[in-house]
């Protein structure tokens, strides 16, 4: 049984890893270019930007896994997903990357707005560009502001992938829950605490010590 137990909570981990990776992969620098529509001087384009990120941070994660798994099918009379496990998995991605990307859009925004105008002018003088600006004085700063605030939500997206089972996909918390339903045992789920723990613990060291190497560039 021990072994039973291992492999499908195994399983269930590497799902969600790539849930995990996938997510970060997409929200990372979807983030920066909400954060960028939500500061641009288009007052539209702002506005609207503003309101999306308002209500995917002012809703349920779950609720929006619900709705673009099912919407579709139900609004429109076509679903894009096919009901496979695979159409299932890709939905879980699009409703993770698309929410967390709203949250990091934040973190970015508030990181960008935090430094001071007068570096902006200064790039100027030199006869720098914008872009130049950006990418070379401005976001070189902003990574070390935002690194806490962004290494927590990293954090919340290990535990929040157990999420992804309400549209049946077969994540490490649907492997740990099925042993009560199969087996009328508990400790499985214990078991599954113990992965998220070991998992977070690892992101925690990792991100203590990416903040020291950058503890050269004091802000």
């Amino acid at each position: 049984m021990l072994q039973t137990v291992f492999t499908a909570l195994c399983e269930g981990f590497g799902k969600s890893l790539e849930i995990f990776a996938l997510t970060l992969v997409g929200a990372l620098p979807l983030g920066l270019l909400v954060a960028l529509g939500s500061m641009s001087r288009f007052k539209p384009l702002s506005v609207l930007t503003r309101v999306v990120v308002w209500v995917v941070r002012g809703t349920p994660l779950m609720l929006q896994l619900l709705i673009i798994y099912y919407g579709p099918g139900l609004i429109f009379g076509w679903n894009p997903w096919s009901g496979s496990s695979s159409g299932r998995f890709m939905a879980a991605i699009v409703a993770f990357v698309f929410n967390y990307a709203c949250y990091f859009s934040e973190i970015y925004r508030g990181g960008i707005e935090a430094i001071p105008k007068g570096q902006t002018e200064a790039g100027q003088v030199l006869g720098m560009t914008r872009p130049q600006i950006f990418f070379r004085v401005t976001l070189l700063q902003v990574v070390k502001r935002i690194l806490a605030p962004i290494s927590n939500e990293v954090i919340t997206l290990v535990k929040d992938t157990s999420l992804a089972r309400v549209i049946l996909v077969y994540e490490l918390m649907w492997r740990g829950q099925d042993f009560i339903k199969s087996e009328g045992i508990i400790w499985p789920l214990f078991a599954t605490g113990l992965f998220y723990l070991a998992f977070t613990g690892i992101l925690t060291l990792l991100f203590g010590r990416m903040e020291k190497r950058l503890d050269y560039f004091r802000v």
